[in-house]
């Protein structure tokens, strides 16, 4: 007999410091889970890479690469935002696995690709050209399209816009 109360899954809930109104929405054959405190990025809908640079523009003041993964739904609203991985000064390891993995999970119908250079050129390495082109290739075997990659330092490169994707 568990001393925990169990969640509308059947999944025992730990005590938490603070406390998290959740509501459920049952679609027709999937439930989905929903915090009442979600962030406003939730949902949102993207239609340019301005907007993404907009949105992730403190990421240029980090010290180390960081490499986002955001899942889309089919029309083109965040599912699921997946830090796939955290380097150093100038590189971060990213395997096409790692990233698809999570976005198979989440039903992504398409993702945006998202890392900084804390050097603040936003150019593309020879490095950023070769992950695109694994992942845009991974992406289109699994069904799962790779919109763009997004470079951020104190301006950003977006692949589609360079029209590189």
């Amino acid at each position: 007999m568990s001393r925990y109360p169990k969640n509308l899954f059947g999944e025992e809930v730990l005590p938490e410091t603070k406390k998290i109104t959740i509501r459920a929405i049952e679609a027709r054959f999937r439930k989905e889970v929903v915090r009442e405190d979600a962030p406003d990025w939730l949902s949102m809908r993207f239609t340019s890479a301005r907007q993404v640079f907009e949105m992730f523009m403190n990421l240029r003041h980090e010290a180390k690469e960081h490499f986002i993964a955001l899942h889309l739904d089919g029309k083109n609203r965040i599912a699921c935002l997946d830090r796939v991985s955290i380097g150093s000064l100038n590189q971060c390891v990213v395997h096409p696995r790692e990233v698809f993995k999570t976005a198979c999970l989440s039903n992504a119908a398409a993702i945006l690709l998202i890392h900084n250079h804390p050097s603040g050129d936003p150019t593309p390495s020879r490095e950023d050209m070769e992950i695109t082109r694994r992942l845009t290739e991974a992406g289109e075997l699994l069904g799962i399209k790779v919109l763009d990659h997004i470079i951020i330092g104190d301006s950003y490169t977006s692949f589609a816009e360079q029209g590189l994707i």
